[in-house]
């Protein structure tokens, strides 16, 4: 037996302990999994999405020190998720963990909540991504008229829908494929974020080069806040650029070596985004000019885009550009990849509407094609706030945040105060382990609650931030739908289902399962 098999075997011996059949080709090696998770974060185009949050919460000295405060913390996080991925590497990712750790009492409950928030929060953000990569399509519009061209919201939409059926198409091909094309994404990704980092200054002419004491110590303050508050509100810039923390768990049934290569490829791409990240925003303070106020302003539509256009002239700035609206692209597509997986695990485990139509495998592709269409028709559905205003559209960003900070919370917590005995996995943190998971469910918590403030101090019906109510109306309604007389989940909800060997009355018992009459804990792969 060859070196790939004997790891293909101890692959799926894993998947078997954790009550799961194997559907899916192994196609993804480490080098890919790491690629699905560093070109879901999208560097460099999903902070040209929202440098609009940080540069009226502080300006220059709110995106270089609002990164590195917020890095501190992305990276508990990510730790903190990468630690249970090595335990556990099932599709299902953090529900199948929350209901494994969680006491019996309310593991059912807290199971239900973090799937559907984590399904919402993946929807979230593949319309984030997709709605940003149409405003950068638009903008490159305006930059070719010279600045003459404004798109209307229903422009924007219609550019919005057409990629997302283009990804929905990409998404359906063989696992093979969607393997393959991660190391092309990971490629343009790396050398777009090199190419403005050591481009951009060379470029800039000099009316436009910013002093160190502007670029590192000048706080501009835009809306009102306070400025400590201002500052905080800035941290959705780095915050949301480097999120989704658990995109490649979700294609650890396709992943080669998963136990080791799914929490690696979390930690190394977190740790090159942020340092990637903090040397752009340091690049462009320095290059940003002064007028602030304009660059938010500025008829093109996308401050980054006038950043280019100020150093670069209209030629340049549209072929830098260009490779910015394909990397954005090529984000969504690996957002899609990772949301289908996610609803089709959930689906498997019968918890949503459909669930044995989404959790269908196609035999001709051995992808889960009908998960694919879900996300796409919610996330045109969601992308309908645009006709509610800017405003209402703009809550999918913190939308995307809140829905998965509380699904992570919520996790992280569980292995803790619940009832079983974790079993770590090849990756581990050792006596840290406590600490990093405590700074970020603490940090989750406190920023869930920040990012349901309005822009403004003062605001109205067409400036409030819309993020509580489509994410509490979904949240709601998953609940309403939980504790329906007769048909709600409470009545017939068990958490994740087995679908192999035999699994108790109440959910997944790993270890009965496997015969060693222990009750309570993961066997992670380190005991496999």
């Amino acid at each position: 037996m060859s070196r790939r098999e004997e790891i293909t075997k101890r692959d799926e011996e894993l998947l078997a302990q954790l009550g799961y059949k194997q559907e899916f080709k192994r196609e993804f090696t480490p080098l890919e999994v790491f690629g699905v998770a560093f070109n879901v974060i999208g560097l460099f185009p999903s902070f040209a999405s929202v440098l609009v949050y940080a540069i009226p919460n502080g300006g220059p000295a709110a995106m270089v020190w609002g990164w590195a405060v917020a890095s501190i913390f992305i990276l508990c996080i990510a730790l903190s998720i990468a630690e249970l991925a090595s335990a556990a590497p099932t599709a299902g990712g953090i529900y199948f963990w929350t209901h494994t750790f969680a006491s019996p009492r309310w593991r059912n409950l807290l199971c239900w909540i973090v799937g559907h928030a984590n399904t919402i929060g993946y929807i979230a953000v593949l319309a984030s991504v997709d709605w940003s990569c149409a405003i950068q399509i638009t903008a490159a519009a305006s930059i070719g008229s010279g600045q003459t061209y404004i798109a209307t919201n229903a422009q924007i939409y219609g550019i919005y829908v057409a990629i997302l059926l283009s990804h929905a198409l990409v998404c359906c091909l063989a696992t093979s494929v969607l393997a393959r094309v991660q190391r092309i994404y990971t490629t343009i990704n790396v050398c777009l974020c090199l190419a403005v980092i050591i481009g951009l200054p060379i470029a800039t002419p000099r009316q436009y080069m910013n002093t160190a004491s502007f670029a590192l110590g000048s706080f501009n303050n835009l809306y009102g806040w306070p400025d400590g508050f201002a500052f905080i509100l800035s941290l959705l810039t780095p915050l949301w650029t480097v999120s989704a923390f658990d995109a490649s768990v979700h294609i650890s049934e396709e992943a080669s070596n998963a136990a080791t290569a799914v929490p690696w490829a979390i930690a190394c791409s977190n740790i090159i985004a942020i340092s990637l990240g903090w040397a752009i925003n340091v690049t462009l303070a320095f290059c940003m000019g002064t007028d602030i106020g304009y660059l938010l302003s500025s008829p093109i539509g996308q401050p980054m885009a006038q950043i280019f256009f100020n150093s670069f002239g209209q030629k340049g700035t549209l072929a830098l550009w260009a490779f910015v609206v394909i990397a954005q692209y090529m984000m969504g597509s690996s957002c899609l990849l990772v949301a289908s997986r996610q609803i089709f695990a959930y689906s498997r485990d019968r918890a949503l509407p459909f669930s044995s139509i989404l959790s269908h495998v196609n035999k001709s592709t051995s992808t889960p094609v009908n998960a694919v269409w879900f996300v796409v028709i919610s996330a045109i559905l969601l992308g309908l706030l645009a006709f509610a205003g800017t405003q209402a559209i703009d809550a999918i960003f913190p939308l995307a945040i809140n829905a998965i900070y509380i699904a992570y919370s919520i996790t992280i917590a569980a292995r803790w105060l619940g009832d079983s005995d974790f079993r770590h996995g090849p990756f581990h943190l050792g006596i840290f382990s406590l600490p990093i998971s405590v700074t970020a469910v603490l940090f989750m918590a406190f920023m869930n609650v920040i990012f349901l403030f309005p822009t403004m101090p003062s605001t109205s019906a067409s400036t409030m931030n819309y993020t509580v109510v489509v994410l509490g109306g979904v949240l709601g309604l998953s609940l309403v739908w939980y504790y329906l007389p007769v048909y709600g989940g409470i009545h017939w909800f068990a958490g994740p289902v087995p679908n192999i060997g035999r699994g108790d009355g109440d959910g997944i018992d790993l270890d009965t399962r496997n015969g060693s009459g222990e009750k309570g804990g993961v066997k992670g792969a380190s005991g496999a």
